[in-house]
């Protein structure tokens, strides 16, 4: 068994947003089908690091979601600032449930155990802003994610982490995380959000603090599953 990570889908095949708009995003359901189906085992799991759908309601995500079910393996969730889908944590799983998506779960609020790994994470927040809202977003954020590594640490296995915004981004990095995800003898961690040459220019895609830093987002890694 492997696990994947792969972050920013931004589907949209039942809402009318068309991403092949932007360069690079020309054909990428499909480039993501056969990628995935060349790398991905139903025995596999593969974390998808947020702005998933752009649906704005939870029963809108359906086509969305018919189309990542159809691939194989387990796929495990986390938000990202564009899901506005994203609701209570029991009604997704019971939106899951209703339609048949026994393969998807949450990484929020919990580990995820993927073979000799645990899996943990959160959204995330913008790491350069004072302004007191977007404080108290980024505290309740790392909050989160103290709390998943905690629940890794239960598990006895290597804790990897996922988020959707960067930790470390344009000069600035949010160095609470990073002292956490040491104090939980994190390795790697894989960040989405960016997109773009130059946005992705301002990401640190090295090693910071002695934690290993990879921007997954898809149009950064040619819409192919990651090898975590």
């Amino acid at each position: 068994m492997a696990a994947f990570v792969i972050g920013d889908l931004h589907l949209s095949l039942g809402e009318d947003k068309p991403m092949d708009v932007f360069p690079g995003w020309d054909g990428y359901e499909e480039k993501l089908r056969q990628n995935w189906l060349r790398l991905v085992s139903e025995k596999d799991t593969v974390v998808i690091a947020g702005d998933i759908s752009w649906a704005m309601k939870l029963e809108d995500t359906k086509t969305d979601f018919d189309f990542l079910h159809s691939l194989p393996g387990r796929k495990v969730l986390l938000k990202g600032n564009h899901d506005y889908w994203w609701s209570t944590k029991t009604k997704i799983l019971r939106f899951f449930e209703g339609n048949g998506f026994t393969d998807f779960s949450l990484l929020h609020n919990c580990a995820v155990e993927a073979d000799e790994i645990a899996l943990c994470g959160t959204r995330g927040w913008v790491i350069s802003s004072d302004l007191p809202e977007d404080q108290k977003i980024l505290s309740r954020e790392l909050g989160r994610l103290e709390f998943s590594l905690s629940e890794a640490g239960k598990t006895g296995r290597k804790p990897v982490v996922i988020l959707h915004y960067p930790p470390y981004f344009d000069g600035y990095a949010c160095e609470q995380a990073f002292t956490m995800m040491r104090s939980y003898g994190v390795e790697d961690c894989y960040f989405g959000h960016i997109h773009g040459a130059y946005a992705a220019k301002k990401a640190r895609i090295s090693a910071y603090g002695g934690i290993r830093l990879h921007l997954i987002a898809g149009d950064q890694i040619g819409f192919c599953p990651q090898k975590i």
